[in-house]
Formats: C-alpha cells, structure tokens, sequence
C-alpha cells in the first residue's frame, strides 16, 4: 500500500507526512500540477491533497482531478461526496435541501427580474452570500429592500469581486490588533489594495445569481462540528463585536460543556446521509433554541482544534483525549483501502 500525498508545506500536509513516517506507512510525494500526475500516482492505492478554495490554480482542476482519479481506482481526499460541494454555498444549498437537513431558508436566483419580485414582498433583515469565500469574507447583513435591490443589480451587471480586499483588509487588521495576525499579513492586505490576487483575476466577478439566506437573529456565538469517520469534535465561536459573523472571528471557546450536543448528533446523521469521509458543519441556533446548519466544508485549520479536550464518536460517548484531526483523515483512507481486501 502506497498513499501519494501532494508536497505542500501547508495545511493537513505536513502532519500527513508525520503521521506516516512515524508508523512506518509507504508514501510519496507527488506533484498534482505537473501535466504526468498519472504517471506519478501509477503506484499508489490512494491521492491525500489539502487544496485551498482561495488558491488561483487549485480552482481550475482540483475537483476535477480527484472525480477522475475514483475511476482510476484511487482512494482519494477528499472524497467526491466530501469534497463536490466545498467552497459552493449554491450546491450546499440543493445538497442540504435534499436531505431534509435543517438549515435556514435559502434563495436563489438566476433572473434579475424574479429577484426583484421577491425583494418586494420579503420582510428583511436577510443574509447576503457569494458562493465562494472562506471566513464570512462574503457575507453581509442586508437591511432594507433597498440594499437588496442595489445588490441585484449588480449581481446582474458587472458582479461581485471574488475577492473584497476592504473586508479582507478589516479582518486582518482586526485580527493583528488581537494578536491573531502576524504585521506581514496586514501589510500584504495593504498591498492588495492596489494589486488584486492572483485567484480573483483567475476566477473573476462572480454574477448572473444572488443567493440570499434567512438571517437568524439573536445568535452570540456558533457552534462548529467536524466528523471524520465515527469521531467528532467541536469548537464554540464568538461573533465579532457588533457583528452577526462568527466564521473567521478568532474568538474561540473549547470546553466540552460549550457544546450543544444535539449538533453533535445532527452532524453524525447529516454525514451519513451524504456518504462522506470528513465534514464540517456550521451551526446556529433558532430564537426557539433549535440549531440550524449555515454551512458545511471539508477543510478546515486543524491546528486551531488542538486546544480541544476530546471528540465523540458516533455513539456520542465522549472521549477525554487530545488528538490531531489530520492523523485521522490517513487513518480512515487506509481503513477504506484495508476494506476492499
């Protein structure tokens, strides 16, 4: 048994390549940008990759690559059912719809003039998101019919940037002041005032839809749950000031008793539904106390999780144990191979 695992210094990578050399386990890296990755993965049972949604060239073929490889007979992460709908809060939308998971009502639109038709008899405040964009980078709070509809009609004009480099600069400012954010990153948002990333010219504006989502007021915090396998763990996150967004606030709460375990069992069912290897859910909770699923992903910074003081598995029998959610991912991949023999 081979694991091919994409050299990369970033995210789960680095403690993919711990995890096997300190159990031994055959591995190669390989290199999923060079134009031979078959040939390079011609001896290897399964493909590890931790791509990024803001990376310029992962967004061109990443998806892509790891659907063909399933029918080269390839284990793969992430998993297609993982892995099709990540960074895509239009699928998410369909995906969650389809499954009878709870989650706030969603819209969206593809006609400019059906979207303005629904701007006049909804009863705002609502939630206005873009697709893509990690950290609530792309979400607002809409107030009044009349910001709707200025959102429409640029929704169907020139679009939205892919990436909003004022919010991005905000963020990383705020999170310097906090000491969450190294002066490097702040300077390089400075930059990027003038100089747009390399992803939003690869990607471009994003237009022709608008998605809105019920805004569920009230919420000081929400609840993040990540199964892998038949273990789970969470984090409580603390809006910001002033804010309605927890995603990307910094403000983390670990202790076990912070987390409402109802979401903890939600998760466990949502992702056997969805047949997939790792999720991440996004909770927030209704005014009747009732948790709702915002958002769902399959990558995640794992070192920010290992504060946390245990996990559960699929039985909720909690875990009083520390443990690093990466090892688990090379654990269920070489599960899934063991199984087809």
């Amino acid at each position: 048994m081979i694991i091919g695992i994409h050299k990369s210094n970033w995210g789960f990578t680095p403690d993919w390549i711990k995890y096997c050399q300190e159990n031994s386990l055959n591995y190669k890296l390989v290199d999923c940008y060079s134009p031979n990755i078959y040939e390079q993965l011609k001896d290897c049972d399964a493909l590890l990759w931790h791509y990024s949604q803001s990376g310029a060239k992962e967004v061109l073929f990443a998806k892509q690559l790891f659907y063909s490889l399933t029918y080269a007979g390839l284990k793969v992460f992430p998993d297609f059912n993982s892995n099709w709908h990540f960074d895509d809060k239009v699928g998410q939308k369909y995906l969650l719809e389809a499954i009878h998971a709870a989650t706030p009502k969603t819209w969206v639109f593809y006609e400019k003039r059906e979207a303005f038709r629904w701007a006049e008899t909804f009863s705002f405040p609502a939630v206005f998101k873009l697709r893509g964009g990690a950290g609530s980078n792309n979400v607002r709070l809409v107030k009044s019919k009349f910001e709707a509809k200025k959102l429409i009609h640029k929704a169907f004009g020139k679009g939205f940037p892919s990436y909003n480099k004022t919010v991005d600069l905000k963020e990383n400012f705020r999170l310097f002041e906090w000491d969450k954010k190294h002066i490097t990153e702040l300077l390089k948002s400075i930059r990027r005032l003038f100089y747009s990333t390399r992803y939003a010219k690869t990607i471009g504006p994003q237009k022709g839809y608008i998605l809105f989502q019920e805004y569920i007021p009230g919420n000081a915090f929400d609840i993040r749950i990540i199964t892998i396998g038949h273990r789970a763990f969470g984090i409580k996150r603390l809006v910001r000031d002033n804010d309605f967004r927890a995603s990307g606030s910094g403000r983390i709460l670990y202790r076990k008793e912070e987390i409402d375990q109802r979401c903890v069992k939600i998760a466990f069912e949502t992702t056997a539904k969805m047949k997939a290897l790792c999720v991440a859910y996004d909770f927030v909770f209704t005014p009747q106390n009732n948790p709702l699923i915002v958002e769902i992903n399959y990558g995640f910074a794992h070192q920010a999780y290992f504060p946390c003081p245990g996990y559960w598995d699929n039985n909720l029998i909690w875990h009083e144990e520390k443990f690093n959610a990466a090892h688990w991912i090379v654990e269920e991949i070489i599960k899934s191979l063991n199984n087809e023999h």
